[in-house]
This record gives C-alpha cells, structure tokens and sequence, in this order.
C-alpha cells in the first residue's frame, strides 16, 4: 500500500469516538428461550433472533476486528529470521481472539453484496459479503510490509445450554518482500449459560500455524477452562521445526497475552511445578459444549414461562430439589496456577477496556469507531454505496431507537429476498456480486478460498446502481 494513503489520514485518527451514542438496552426482560426452545442440535444461521440481542455491527466489522494488533505483523515482517517471524505471527493469531471475551451481543448477518472497508496508520482493509447461502465473509488487509486476507463462514449450534460458533475458514498472512506465507484456522467459540445464569465465553481447540516456505510451525492448544478454572483462557503450545523438534514453548491467555520461552526452559519448569500443567480425569472428560441430552428435563419444562435474564443468576429450582452445581455463574481464574517462565519473551498483551466498555456492548477502544462516519467519509461517494455503516437497521440500534432497528431489519431480509426472486425471473438487471472477491485455489494452502480481485480502492461508483440497503 502507498505510504502516501496512510499519510493522507492520519490526522483523522484523533478524532475517532471512545464511546457510542447510547448506552446498550438492558436484556433482562426478553425471553431468548421462546427463541431458541425449538433449535436444540441446530445450526442458527437461519433463525431469526430479535434485534435487542445483536450489538450494532455487521459481521463484516466484527471480522475487521482481527486487525486491532495489526502491529504485530509490522513487527514479524522486520524480524531477522523465519522462527521469530513465526512466534510473532502465532501472537497475532491468538490476539485477534481477544475482543470476543464478554462480547455477548451478535452482529448483524451481512447482507449478499455488503462491504466494509476501513484504514488505520498499520493498514487498510476491504470485506465483502461473497455468499448468501451458506453465509461466507471475505477480507483482504494490506499494508507497505503484509497481506493478510481469508474468508469466515461461521456456523452457530445451540445445545441446550450453550451456543457454540464454528468459525469455517482458513486465514493467511503473506510478507511479499520475503517470499514466505503463513496460514491457520481459527479455534471455536462457547457461549455457556444460554438460558439460565451469567453468559460467559471461552475459545477451545487446536490452532496450527504453518510457515508454509520454511517447515515449522506453531501448535496452540486454547484450553476449556475444566471444573476447577485452573485452564481458563489458558492458551499453550510449542513450536516444531522441519524436523518436527520443539524448539519453543508458547503460553498466556487469549484474553490478556502470550510468551515465548526456550523448550528447555520450559520442561526444567515443568519438573518443578507438574500440578500447573496436569489435569484430573474429570477436566479431560469435560467438553465445552453441552449436548442436548445434559440439559436437565426438569429445566427444559421450565424454560417456556421463564422470564429469560442475561446478566443475573436464575434460579429454578424447587424448594425440595436437591442442590445443584454452580454452573450459573462466570468463572474466575485461579491464581496458583498462573505460570511464569524463566527466559521468557512478552510478544503480546491486551490493550485495557474502555471505563465505559460494560455499558457499550462490552466494545473495545478498537470496535468503539467502527461504525462511526469519519468525516472524510461524509463526502458525496467518498464511501462506497454498499458499506455497513449505511445500514439503517445497526445505525438505528446504535443510536437507541431499538422499535426502529428491529423494523429497518425486517425490511432489508425482506427487500433482499425480493431482489433474489427477482433476479432469478429475470425481471431485474442486477450488479453482479461479489464485486471484489473470486474462488480459487489459495496457492499457499492449496485449498479453496475467495481470493481479492484487487481495484477496490480504485473503484468509480458513479454509474452504478447498488441500492441493496
């Protein structure tokens, strides 16, 4: 990207919102369980939620959260060898998982042909909506020294007592002046506490990052919490060489930051403090998610008269049932098992929340401007026609007309659906979309992805007609 884009706009970053313009609507008195009572098992990417449990951003922008440490593949482009451009990248990979802690409201589905683009001094970035059905989101970010671009097909799962959200897709990072590219996938996500108790979050599985052109790579492994918390938001892997030696030990917490040490380093800790490494049979035999069978009977035949409450404790129990476990509440970390190695390296840590973060969606300083209307972005088609900061529906929810939103949202799923049957009759000449985005063969991964055409910044929207909002 030409410097002189960044240079151009850079006295506009001190002029970006730290709060929205009203506070989020209490979610206490709104029954989600008359929602989701009939999509036990279910993927939710169909069903209709009500708009006061969404959080007024697109997906789109939610994906353009990523980027909020985007310093961090500056940083890995100018390091001197392949290993330590590999540990900064796997810390970017693991920081652009820390805005969803207690990030309970879901962004608005985009719709086909939606676009959001952003620049900040690190980079710029295009997303487009590239698919209806099944709904898959496209990004590609560049700056002077990297190109990180992917596409995210998120599929969402209620069990009965928590939602689970598959983020689909393979993400990639290249350094063009180094010839070298890196690639994961992202781990999923567990939204527990559904319908009775406090909501909280917490990201499980495997990440691989895969220096494709030198043979390493980064094995992470994001922890469920398990029934004593000792593993909360704990993150923790190692990374292996061509030879598949480990040669480094990666650990932190996904919600605050992540280290490095030497393998040796780490396996003399290990001989000296085992019980912050070792899990009980019941932790292991723990899954993050819940499946429908161990939601209780007794609950379920509750839940339909259940005045549905996000954020405090519930009770339903009988005067003579017996006492349960405290799964309703938000757990906390356990300090004894915090972990500190000698000889260990800081590559990441957390930006502290806004004050004000609990009464804004809990948005990051980051996610505060996203939707904000720069004023270089005022100007007659300074911003392209298709951006999710025109949608009516999120601007009417971030402004507190919540009546209003959940009208905009009808209209705009049902003039979608409209412009879709039409265009099938062929009653109406239409742009085609995608616009920026095409599938092809990733040459990294060498599987199917949706590739930046490129001329996006470039464009001339003068004698087009997109009028999807």
């Amino acid at each position: 990207m030409a410097e002189k884009v960044v240079n151009e706009k850079n006295d506009q970053y001190d002029n970006l919102r730290t709060s929205l313009p009203v506070p989020m609507f209490s979610r206490n008195d709104f029954n989600i369980w008359s929602v989701l009572k009939n999509c036990i098992g279910k993927e939710l990417s169909k069903i209709t939620m009500p708009v006061v449990f969404n959080e007024p951003l697109s997906f789109l922008q939610r994906m353009t959260e990523y980027m909020e440490y985007a310093k961090l593949l500056r940083v890995a482009s100018e390091q001197a060898t392949p290993l330590e451009r590999l540990k900064y990248v796997s810390a970017f990979a693991v920081s652009a998982l820390a805005s969803n802690w207690e990030r309970l409201g879901k962004p608005f589905n985009p719709l086909l042909g939606e676009t959001y683009e952003l620049t900040r001094p690190d980079f710029r970035i295009i997303c487009e909506q590239v698919s209806h059905h099944p709904p898959i989101s496209a990004f590609h970010a560049d700056s002077d020294s990297f190109r990180f671009h992917g596409s995210i097909h998120p599929k969402l799962k209620f069990w009965g007592k928590s939602v689970e959200i598959q983020p689909k897709g393979t993400v990639t990072v290249e350094f063009p002046k180094l010839n070298e590219a890196y690639s994961w996938s992202n781990v999923n996500c567990c939204v527990h506490n559904v319908i009775v108790g406090k909501l909280w979050i917490e990201q499980y599985g495997m990440m691989e990052v895969v220096s494709h052109q030198h043979g390493m790579k980064a094995t992470l492994n994001f922890k469920p919490s398990g029934w004593n918390n000792k593993d909360l938001h704990r993150v923790e892997g190692y990374i292996t060489d061509r030879n598949k030696r480990k040669t480094h030990f990666l650990y932190g917490k996904w919600t605050e930051f992540i280290k490095c040490t030497d393998y040796a380093s780490y396996e003399e800790y290990v001989k000296e403090n085992a019980h912050k490494f070792k899990r009980n049979a019941d932790d292991r035999s723990k899954s993050p998610n819940e499946s429908p069978g161990n939601t209780p009977r007794k609950v379920l035949s509750k839940l339909n008269s259940l005045k549905m409450s996000s954020f405090k404790s519930l009770s339903i129990q009988e005067p003579d049932d017996p006492p349960e476990p405290s799964e309703g509440d938000i757990p906390k970390s356990d300090s004894t098992y915090s972990i500190d190695i000698p000889n260990s390296v800081a590559l990441w840590e957390a930006e502290s929340r806004p004050a004000n973060t609990a009464e804004y969606y809990q948005f990051t300083n980051f996610a505060m401007s996203l939707n904000q209307l720069e004023d270089h972005m005022k100007q007659p088609r300074a911003l392209c026609p298709t951006d999710s900061r025109l949608r009516p529906d999120i601007r009417k929810l971030e402004q507190g007309d919540l009546d209003g939103a959940a009208a905009e949202k009808t209209r705009l799923e049902e003039k979608q659906r409209e412009t879709r049957k039409k265009s099938k009759k062929g009653q109406e000449e239409l742009v085609i979309f995608p616009r920026w985005f095409k599938q092809e063969t990733n040459p990294h991964t060498k599987q199917e992805d949706w590739i930046y055409k490129g001329g996006y910044w470039e464009r001339n929207d003068d004698n087009l007609e997109l009028d999807i909002f």
